[in-house]
């Protein structure tokens, strides 16, 4: 069974008093964050921390595994890490980090801020594929994810 996406707008009504309450609350909450924010002098510390734990669970799944210690245990500057999974996992916290200062002055993301993360993270320009499908010699073959979801 393939799942279909609603056309919009959607039939059903969204902006019930529940949600709308909920909005409100989340609305309030996230004014409180702000004016604390803007009491810290780098509020980079409050991206960089989560990044670097979001990157380290995000790289597991890919079975790139590395401990608290390996990934505090690195020289930023020399560029030395304790092994390779620390420095994936340092590149990818990086690549987020570098996303979010896009966002927070464009107000949006466009696809040559994608390629620029990109870039981040492979440490080149190779863009957007342009072959469908991923080649991966691991499995030996291509692999067409475009028919998956149904």
């Amino acid at each position: 069974m393939s799942y279909k996406i609603s056309p919009l707008p959607l039939s059903i009504d969204l902006e019930t008093r529940a949600v709308l309450k909920k909005v409100a609350a989340a609305r309030s909450a996230l004014a409180e964050l702000k004016g604390s924010v803007a009491g810290i002098p780098n509020e980079t510390i409050l991206i960089n921390t989560p990044s670097l734990q979001e990157a380290k669970d995000s790289s597991a799944i890919e079975n790139i595994v590395t401990t608290q210690d390996e990934l505090y245990q690195f020289d930023t500057f020399a560029g030395k890490f304790k092994n390779l999974a620390a420095k994936e996992v340092h590149t990818y916290a990086s690549a987020l980090r570098s996303g979010f200062e896009i966002v927070k002055e464009a107000g949006f993301v466009s696809n040559n801020h994608i390629l620029q993360i990109q870039a981040t993270i492979e440490a080149n320009n190779a863009g957007f594929r342009r072959m469908p499908g991923t080649c991966s010699g691991r499995f030996g073959g291509i692999q067409d994810y475009r028919n998956t979801l149904s």
